[in-house]
């Protein structure tokens, strides 16, 4: 298994963890209350925080692991990157509008940062499914 498909996979389990991490506390902490009451934005920033740390960690591990492997990105690698980079960009685009339209319905600020916290999280998982697809299935460049 190549080095970047390592990395997209790490990506994948951090991005589930947080967030899945994020929602437990969250609606965990909302009981029978209405969810806009719940502190929100210490929980999204600690865990932001932990998947980029875990993620960091992790990636050296893989290369520590593959020694051979780190640093050599050949041209495949390249631009299967760049193809799972354009497909998961299209979340945080639809997750941009969705915030600008929810703020211009002056909706409440949880509700407008879950649905920015939300298409980062799609945006990471659909680019880095798309690139494990590509490492799996064969990857034609056009």
């Amino acid at each position: 298994m190549a080095l970047e498909e390592k990395r997209a996979w790490i990506l994948v389990v951090v991005t589930l963890c947080a967030y899945a991490a994020y929602l437990i506390v969250v609606l965990g902490r909302a009981g029978s209350g209405p969810l806009v009451d719940v502190p929100y934005v210490a929980t999204l920033l600690w865990t932001v925080g932990a998947a980029i740390v875990a993620s960091i960690v992790l990636h050296i591990a893989a290369s520590i692991a593959s020694p051979r492997d780190a640093g050599r990105k050949d041209q495949r690698d390249r631009e299967i990157g760049r193809f799972g980079e354009h497909i998961g960009q299209s979340f945080v685009v639809l997750g941009g509008v969705a915030a600008l339209v929810m703020a211009m319905a002056e909706l409440d600020h949880f509700w407008i940062a879950n649905t920015v916290y939300l298409a980062f999280v799609l945006s990471s998982l659909l680019g880095s499914i798309a690139k494990i697809a590509a490492y799996r299935g064969g990857f034609q460049t056009w």
